[in-house]
């Protein structure tokens, strides 16, 4: 058979020359195609694969490769380029410096990508590509690699070819005429015939070895080691294929080295001409040289020297001793591969390249293995046992690699001198340095403890977010495997380590010495662990330190002395000094004037950082003495000592994470590259793992130096080493050391698949590194370094427009509160991964509409820089100009470049050309771009660019992240998704259930829905079903890869889960437990065909369409704040006038500031409106009454099928106004009437029961005087899920999901909250980290966590979860600034309380003006200008800046209009001052009520049985576990059994649901279906407005104009109704028993089927009367007819091409006629029906501008609908071609009602621009007089996507069907296109207007 060559796997790099391809052919028959990139040439060899990530150039010169095509398995290749070959090495005299030798002994090379001329390094001198064409060796990029590494794997090495392509690949229509697919195979006839070759028959090291001896020595600048005789120490090297390291690690130890030939004698000169045999590494199978073997031999029978071996070396030795060498099955070649002592127990990471290994069990007597191979076991080190001979498998002189064994050569040489010195040692072993395995075991005993305490960090905040959930939820889990018993005090209830089924017992107590010294007395641990909480638990390990001991509590992991040291800067930057590392050059100062001396020596620039502060907190750059002065005054605020040290602003950032165990064998997990230059805090940065940049010689200076450091400091467990790199050389700098769990290890720990945390927590017992096993492969140890085979991108989420004022300068102060990661086999794809991630707004890397000069965001980055970025290279900015203004390395620059380039080439395509050519369409995939993106440049839609690419058979594929690159099988299931490969890695069986994770981190979407994600997975686990989640946030439990049956590290956006979707062929998507993220795509995807599980995606969008919510809670007499949608200044005052003031405004556009804000007064309206924001048809505000001192109430709540099945209300403490995310919750409430209770469970159900929720759902309501009303709904778990869950004991996201998936539940479980506790949830801010941002509360949201704490009352409660916060109980001082009057009449008593308790009372003007009138002492003080304020005892800031105050009550009044954004009131800048310099405030009136009453409690903060729960999770039953559910499960109608097992609630359903569900549609068979129930499922509010008499009941419809709004309003409720009856049960009873007549005179397949479909929707039957075979052939007139049919049914629908028929029927019809078109006159159901349509497409019809298009003179439905919009105030645009115009009369209702806006004969963009509604109808041919006419007009219009490209993206395009060309078939994949929605929506409509008119009324 033929073989076929697979295409090219990945893209075709711009910067790479197209130099033809290459087809890869193996001996197994497989073959794959790559693009050229080396010499032109094809070659045979050996294929092996090498898992290092740096070291191309050393790699390439490793003679141990001779003969061999190496694949690199990281796919990005040549990204430092070719040092320069001329350079000379200082020790080698005549020798390359940066090469192993002298010329490239690879036979080929294959890469998955390479990077061309784009690369960067300050020693690059050429590309990676002219240097191998300048040797003459090929090359090839595009090939799948991991594909390949995997074939190794399975089958061992084996040999290939690389075939030149010699004639052009078959392109254009294939010989049937379809088009090549653009990834077909293509056949090796095309490609040059080359001759199989193994090499390792060859004698392969004859070739490389060295001609004649030749002596090296070391230069005169290093000390010579000298032997008895006195002349140096000689080496004799045997070169059967020498790395010159070995010779440089000789050199540099003072030796002298003679390189002889491999064949030369070896016994002769022994002793005398050398002192030492060392025999080197070098390629080939051991067994050919037997010559060599015997001499050596010969040398060892002699026993006159010492005898070292390496790689080759280490066999040949193994072989003269007299043991056996066996070819391995693929080898082992990369740099992470862990070696065990046999003599010390250490384990090393050691390079290795070679494929035969020694024998283990064939080592005859007198010799022992040295080094075990810690993953496979082989042999990798033999020694004799009395005699100085020792050799070992790996590279000890690295190159590339970790340098972790060079100190061999120490033992080597030492040995040398010893025996010279003493010849009697020649008969005694080498000694090795670092003890025995019995000394290490007993030096470093397993720690044995029964009871841990692990210490939670507390609220989210910025700097401190969800990766401490993350590390903590990791280390209990280590520890529970290990069997301890643990304790958690953690009071974030949001998280997943404080549920149940992690730790045994949870405290939910604040963080802080005080309470963890409680714990301790009341649990009495044996230990603590103080590193997976943050810098929250450091403190708290550094303040009980001298403590511990005698609570009996030993401290785990790394000790606190080490602690200190890495905090404390000045004794870090001593600590270091003593080992010789550098620190950056920096002086600690305890006061200004300190400050000021001590930066003379070090010159500025400088940064100040605080000491013991966590994300760079109180640190800032100066670059003079006065900037200097105002960032100490705050530093100093946040920590008695500050830090001035050296700025390296624009070095390279680079992080390594190391874990180290307590034998001191030491790794590195991950390193990573900052893109940002030094400067930019590194939780503000862009951040690549697997750096890029780095050599191997950079890349291993680092990595040795954090080995080194992580020793000295004697850490154990995870630690994170942060360095500044120089770019120009290799000079480095150490920034910090975190000595516990950081940002960037929960980073390392999701991009490398090595659960750090979890490794972290067994070492801290004492377990050995060795002895965890790796948990992704099963079968290698954890002691490994793991590389990665893909790139890794994290990017920051900032939030900075929630604040007022807040500066966006990114500097040495963090300020994200979120960050994504992308994982990607391109750096191209990552990135753009991570831009979508960040918000669902972004397409990717291109042109952004910004509001920012370009050139002051590159020079002072703000988060809007890497948009900034993308603009100025579509502006033409050179990548050198952006370097010299950001300082981000050029290669990502380049990268960047590239892909705007790209996107402006790949712009000039449309649609039809992509058809043609798919390859254009696969390399944009490949690079990133989504299809959202495609779809703008080819002006198309998201869905239609998808089936584009499905026809072309360009799918994603599916790759496994498994720490070790495919060289060990891998049993994980942390997936992405790429286009950059050429197969999957797993298979898809499954069919899971998809659950939708929360997606990045923002302010109003936080770890709690982490916690509802992970619960849902453990719920659905637990009852059997298989699982999928997807994710992006690298700080979540959801992305940990033990949670779920399969984890898709991707984003969360309609493209990718429609992917994996389809990929896995899921069995539904679960998108309820993720927050706003997954809500935003749940109508797209149900749209497109998924199941999603839950409430229909239609109910949710009911409830988050304002109008459609608002009339849905009309309907069912639910109560809401008034609103109105305004388009101008003079409805807005009017609307305000009418409800009075206060009201909430919400603009559409806003130019600067807050989106919504509470209007006072109608001076503020003129001031919001004209300064704020715009108000315009096209921007309408929506202006609601705002209810003033309300309390507001949560609602959480979970559904099965529209019936509440259990609730919890929680209360605020503040009152409605402020955004319920930073509310204080109380649950259970403490002061609601139960009348408002039963109101809002009332409403609740009624709510519920509406939008026929199932799963969970939160209503926000608000109450005054016992009158609720409802402000908002969400269909969705909400931000309150977890606390409700924990504090009440019921978890809801549990009970949600069994709804869900129909699984049985028990409704109303009882709570197990004790009667005496309450919880309390409290907001953790983080203002002291946003500078410049005022801190008062509104209706934005600010807080970026919380916390909960429980109490006896809600003070305590209350009390101790502000004391989480890091609030801090005053002492003495108070300061209060009441603005408004009513606050201080509020305040008052809590005031007078205040001072009879004994503070100290300090107040500004007004308030002491009022204070002192009611007899309260207190001292005023003000806020003075600049001169007078250094030092009056008046001063108020000088008071905050002194730290005089311990509690500042700030409440601001209320007129706070927009002031410039420039003014700064004097309020404002004391809050903030408060803020920098740590001083407790409150600006919400009610919370400072509640606190001083609970300060004046004196609230007894004592640990009780109240602070903690028991998590026991209760057992699986076996039976669940073994019924694993097949994928047909029915989710969303409970069967039988269940709807009548399940005791429903009176008043629900009468019982009936139970017939009503087994029959999905009834009313089909025959006639006994009459006797079934009464209808179930239409509440008996509709059934009562239908059994009303109204316009409808019994009468004809035969004109819209016999209807006003009201009774449209009737029609559309009934249609709404039947919408949801028709979800529930398919068919509604209601028309039991009635008959429909339908007599059409003209063809009509829709109106009649829908007709049809309607009546027997609602259980009637229909009698079709064919006009085409009846009597009217013989001549009956239409009375007759309708006469005769009137006799039969209940009612007819008539059509019939005569104007007058209506009339006919009006006159001799005794049953209602119902007009279903009467020539071109009028089509009044059709007119419903599209009404219906925009109403329920857009939520209202008021306001909107409708375009009608198309044949506007014979459309009878326009005529209609444009008579119906005269109860709307619409705007119409009339576009039609000539002679066809709309009829004069219609026309001219259109012009008096004003609504007429424009007439044209053309659609113009602008017209599509300005229309809400574009509603084209067909020229219909049968109603020209002529066929010449209808030719003339037929194609004057076309709506396709170019035109569609103009429109809004939330207008709506229907079309009253069939159509011909009017509307582009491509349209139909768009969201807009409503015209086949608008036929379901005529179904539901029609079936309204049945029952209205059919229902016999009065029951």
């Amino acid at each position: 058979m033929t073989i076929m060559a697979l295409a090219p796997a990945s893209a075709r790099m711009a910067s790479v020359a197209d130099d033809g391809l290459v087809c890869l052919e193996l001996e197994d028959g497989s073959a794959y195609q790559g693009y050229s990139f080396g010499a032109h040439k094809s070659i045979a060899g050996e294929l092996v694969f090498q898992t290092g990530m740096v070291g191309y150039p050393e790699s390439l010169t490793d003679p141990s490769y001779r003969g061999q095509i190496l694949v690199i398995t990281f796919p990005l290749a040549g990204n430092y380029g070719v040092p320069s070959r001329e350079t000379m090495d200082d020790l080698l005299g005549d020798l390359p410096a940066h090469f192993e030798s002298s010329q490239i002994h690879i036979a080929g090379l294959v890469t998955a990508s390479y990077c061309g001329d784009d690369f960067s390094h300050f020693l690059a001198a050429s590309s990676l590509g002219a240097w191998l064409k300048e040797q003459g060796v090929p090359a090839i990029y595009g090939v799948d690699t991991r594909a390949l590494t995997k074939k190794i794997r399975q089958k061992g090495s084996m040999l290939g070819k690389m075939r030149l392509q010699t004639q052009a690949l078959p392109s254009g229509p294939t010989p049937n005429g379809l088009v090549p697919d653009a990834l077909s195979s293509t056949s090796l006839e095309h490609f040059a015939e080359v001759d199989w070759v193994n090499p390792n028959e060859q004698n392969l090291v004859a070739k490389v070895s060295i001609k004649a001896p030749k002596l090296y020595k070391p230069p005169p600048s290093v000390a010579t080691r000298r032997n008895p005789a006195g002349r140096t120490i000689r080496v004799l090297c045997v070169d059967v294929g020498m790395k010159y390291n070995q010779l440089r690690c000789f050199l540099k130890r003072g030796v002298e080295v003679l390189v002889c030939p491999w064949d030369h004698d070896l016994a002769k000169e022994a002793g005398d001409q050398y002192d030492g045999l060392f025999i080197s590494n070098g390629p080939g199978d051991p067994a050919v040289l037997d010559v060599t073997v015997k001499n050596i031999q010969a040398a060892m029978e002699k026993n006159k020297t010492p005898v070292f071996g390496i790689c080759l070396g280490h066999q040949l030795l193994a072989r003269a001793s007299g043991a056996k060498t066996t070819k391995m099955k693929f080898g082992n070649r990369g740099h992470n591969i862990p070696c065990t002592s046999v003599i010390t127990g250490k384990c090393h990471i050691t390079s290795q390249n070679h494929g035969f290994a020694v024998d283990a069990s064939s080592l005859p007597t007198g010799w022992k293995e040295l080094f075990v191979n810690a993953n496979d076991g082989s042999n990798e080190g033999i020694m004799h046992v009395d005699k100085p001979y020792f050799s070992v498998q790996f590279h000890p002189e690295s190159t590339p690699g970790p340098r972790d064994t060079e100190f061999l050569f120490d033992v080597f040489i030492d040995t040398i001198a010893n025996c010279a010195e003493n010849p009697a040692l020649l008969r005694r072993p080498v000694s090795f340095p670092g003890g025995t395995v019995e000394e290490n075991e007993r030096l470093h005993p397993r720690v044995s403890v029964k009871k841990v305490l692990v210490l939670g960090s507390g609220g989210l905040s910025i700097g401190q977010a969800g990766e401490f959930d993350y590390s903590g939820s990791q280390a209990i889990k280590a520890l529970k495997e290990e069997g301890i018993h643990t304790i958690l005090i953690n009071p974030n209830i949001a998280t997943i380590q404080t549920s149940k089924g992690l730790a045994d017992k949870v405290y939910f107590l604040p963080v802080n010495a005080e309470f963890v010294r409680k714990v301790i007395h009341y649990e009495r641990p044996d230990a603590i662990y103080v590193t997976f909480g943050g810098q929250t638990a450091l403190q708290v390990g550094i303040e009980l330190k001298d403590e511990f001991e005698g609570l009996g509590v030993k401290v785990l992991g790394t000790p606190i002395d080490t602690i200190i040291t890495t905090e404390d800067r000045e004794l870090f930057a001593r600590s270091m000094e003593s080992i010789g590392e550098k620190c950056a050059k920096s002086a600690s100062a305890n006061n200004i004037d300190e400050a000021m001396e001590v930066v003379k020596g070090i010159g500025f620039p400088v940064i100040v950082r605080a000491a013991y502060a966590l994300g760079g907190l109180g640190s800032g750059f100066a670059n003079n003495e006065a900037e200097l002065m105002e960032l100490c005054n705050k530093a100093f605020a946040a920590s008695p000592q500050v830090l001035v040290e050296r700025s390296m602003k624009g070095w390279k950032e680079i992080e390594y994470e190391v874990v180290r165990d307590a034998q001191d064998n030491c790794i590195t997990v991950c390193n990573m590259e900052n893109f940002d230059p030094l400067g930019i805090h590194t939780g503000d940065s862009i951040v690549v793992a697997p750096s890029q940049t780095l050599s191997d010689e950079d890349y291993n200076m680092l990595r040795t130096t954090a080995v080194n450091v992580i020793r000295h400091l004697g850490v154990v467990g995870e630690c994170n080493i942060q360095y500044a790199l120089n770019p120009f050389s290799r000079e480095y700098c150490i920034i910090e050391v975190n000595a516990r769990l950081s940002r960037s290890s929960a980073l390392a720990s999701k991009a490398t698949g090595y659960p750090l945390a979890f490794i972290a927590a067994k070492l801290g017992l004492g377990i050995p590194l060795k002895e965890v096993s790796n948990s992704v492969t099963k079968v290698t140890c954890a002691c490994f370094e793991p590389s990665l085979d893909y790139v890794v991108v994290k990017m920051p989420r900032w939030d900075l427009k929630k604040f007022t004022r807040v500066s966006t300068q990114l500097g040495s102060s963090m300020k994200s509160v979120g960050e994504v990661m992308s994982i990607g086999r391109s750096f191209e794809e990552a990135i753009q991964k991570a831009i979508r991630a960040i918000d669902f707004h972004n397409l990717g890397f291109g042109e952004t509409k910004a509001l920012m000069s370009i050139d002051d965001e590159l020079q002072t980055p703000s988060d809007q820089r890497l948009f900034a970025i993308a603009n100025a290279m579509h502006e033409g900015y050179s990548v050198d100009k952006i370097w010299e203004m950001t300082k981000i390395d050029k290669w990502f620059l380049r990268k960047l470049e590239s892909l705007i380039d790209f996107a402006k080439d790949v712009s000039k395509y449309t649609t039809k050309d992509i058809v043609k050519s798919p390859g254009v369409m696969l390399q944009a995939k490949r690079l990133g771009f989504c299809d959202r993106q495609l779809a703008k440049f080819w002006d198309s839609n998201e869905i239609a660019v998808r089936r584009m690419r499905l026809d072309a058979g360009i799918k994603p594929f599916v790759k496994q992240i498994d720490t070790v690159a495919a060289e060990f099988p891998a049993f994980t299931n942390y997936l992405y998704l790429t286009y950059n490969a050429a197969e999957h890695d797993i298979d898809f069986v499954d069919h899971g259930v998809m659950v939708l994770g929360s997606g990045v981190y923002r302010i109003g979407s936080s770890v709690e829905f982490d916690w509802c994600s992970v619960r849902a997975i453990r719920t659905l686990r637990k009852t059997g079903f298989k699982t999928i989640m997807v994710n992006y946030n690298p700080e979540t439990v959801s992305t940990d890869y033990d949670e779920a049956d399969k984890l898709y590290f991707e984003n969360i956006n309609l493209e990718t889960v429609l992917d994996i979707y389809q990929l896995e062929a899921a069995s539904g998507v679960l998108g309820a437990m993720g927050g706003q993220t997954p809500n935003n795509i749940a109508l797209p995807l149900h749209r497109a065909g998924v199941k999603m599980l839950g409430t229909s995606p239609e109910m949710i969008d009911m409830a988050e369409n304002r109008y459609k919510f608002s009339r849905m809670l009309d309907l069912i007499e639910v109560d809401q704040p008034t609103w109105k949608e305004l388009t101008s200044f003079e409805e807005a005052r009017e609307f305000c006038n009418n409800v009075s003031y206060p009201v909430l405004v919400r603009p559409s556009y806003v130019l600067s500031g807050a989106a919504m804000n509470t209007v006072y007064s109608e001076k503020d309206l003129v001031n919001y409106l004209t300064q704020a924001a715009e108000v315009s048809r096209e921007h309408p505000v929506v202006i609601s009454k705002y209810i003033e001192n309300a309390k507001e109430i949560e609602m959480d709540a979970v559904a099965k099928d529209g019936v509440v099945v259990c609730h919890f209300i929680s209360e605020h403490v503040e009152n409605a106004g402020v955004h319920s995310g930073d509310a204080t919750l109380i649950l259970p409430p403490q002061d609601l009437e139960a009348t408002t209770i039963e109101r809002i469970e009332e409403a609740t159900r009624k709510i519920g029961a509406a939008l026929n929720v199932t799963g969970p759902f939160n209503i926000q309501f608000i109450a005054k005087d016992n009158d609720i009303k409802v402000i908002e709904c969400n269909v969705r778990a909400s931000r309150s899920f977890p606390f409700v869950s924990k504090v009440m004991g019921v978890d809801l996201v549990e009970m949600a999901t069994k709804a869900i998936m129909g699984q049985p539940f028990q409704e109303y479980p009882p709570t197990t909250l004790a009667p005496d506790a309450v919880g309390v949830k409290v907001p953790q801010f983080s203002f002291s980290r946003l500078s410049g941002a005022d801190p008062v509360l509104g209706v934005e949201m600010a807080s970026t966590g919380e916390v909960a704490c429980f109490g006896v009352d809600k003070y305590e409660a209350y009390l101790k979860a502000l004391l989480s916060t890091g609030f801090k109980i005053p002492k003495s001082n108070v300061l209060l600034s009441i603005g408004s009057f009513k606050d201080k009449k509020e305040m008052l008593p809590s005031v007078q309380k205040l001072q009879r308790i004994g503070y100290k009372l300090f107040a500004t003007a007004g308030t002491a003006d009022y204070l002192q009138e009611h007899g309260v002492q207190v001292q005023f003080l003000e806020v003075l200008g600049r001169d007078e304020d250094m030092n009056s005892e008046f001063s108020l800031t000088q008071h905050l800046a002194k730290n005089t105050i311990d509690l500042y009550i700030n409440l601001p009044s209320n007129n706070k209009y927009r002031r410039p954004a420039s003014y700064m009131s004097k309020g404002y800048q004391t809050r903030r001052m408060a803020v920098d310099y740590q001083i407790p405030l409150v600006t919400n009136v009610k919370n400072a009520k509640i606190l001083i009453e609970a300060i004046a409690r004196h609230v007894y903060l004592d640990v009780s049985k109240r602070d903690f729960q028991i998590t026991e999770e209760p057992a699986v039953p076996e039976q669940v576990l073994a019924a694993v559910k097949t994928p047909e499960m029915k989710a969303t109608t409970p069967s039988i059994s269940q709807a009548t097992d399940r005791p429903r609630r009176p008043g629900t359903r009468d019982g009936a649901g139970a017939a009503g569900l087994s029959s999905p549609i009834r009313g089909m068979g025959a006639v006994d279906d009459f006797s079934l129930a009464q209808p179930s499922s239409i509440k008996a509010s509709v059934l009562q407005l239908l059994s009303q008499p109204s316009v409808f009941t019994k009468a004809h419809v035969l004109s819209v104009k016999q209807y006003t709004r009201a009774d449209l309003h009737l029609l559309f409720t009934v249609a709404q109704e039947m919408r949801l009856g028709v979800q529930r049960e398919g068919v509604l009873n209601l028309l039991r028993g009635k008959v429909l007549c339908t007599l059409f005179y003209e063809p009509s397949t829709r109106t009649s089927a829908s007709f049809d479909a309607a009546m027997q929707r609602l259980g009637g039957r229909t009698i079709a009367i064919s006009t085409l075979s009846s009597s009217v052939q013989k001549g009956e007139t239409l009375q007759d007819t309708l006469r005769t049919l009137a006799c039969y049914g209940d009612a007819i629908v008539l059509r019939h091409p005569q104007e007058d028929s209506v009339k006919i029927a009006e006159k001799y019809s005794d049953v209602p006629v119902i007009n279903g078109g009467n020539g071109s006159m009028e089509h009044p159901t059709q007119a419903f029906l599209d009404l219906f349509t925009i109403r329920e497409e857009l939520g209202t019809v008021q306001g909107l501008t409708i375009t009608f298009l198309g044949d506007l003179l014979h459309g009878r439905t326009v005529h209609s609908l444009v008579y119906l919009l005269r109860h709307y105030q619409v705007q119409v645009q009339l576009v039609a071609p000539k002679g066809l115009a709309l009829p004069a009369g219609v026309r001219e209702q259109l012009v008096s009602a004003g609504q007429l806006l424009r007439e044209t004969e053309t659609l113009t963009p602008e017209i599509i621009g300005r229309s809400d509604v574009l509603y084209c109808t067909r020229v219909q041919k049968e109603r020209f007089e002529s066929a010449e006419r209808y030719e003339e007009v037929k194609d004057s219009y076309r709506v396709d996507n170019a035109a569609l490209k103009y429109a809004k993206s939330s207008m709506v395009v229907m079309h009253p069907l069939p159509r011909n060309e009017e509307v582009a078939e491509e349209v139909d994949f768009d969201q807009r296109a409503a015209y086949f929605r608008q036929m379901r929506y005529g179904l539901y409509c029609r079936m309204a207007l049945l029952a209205l008119v059919m229902t016999s009324t009065a029951h």
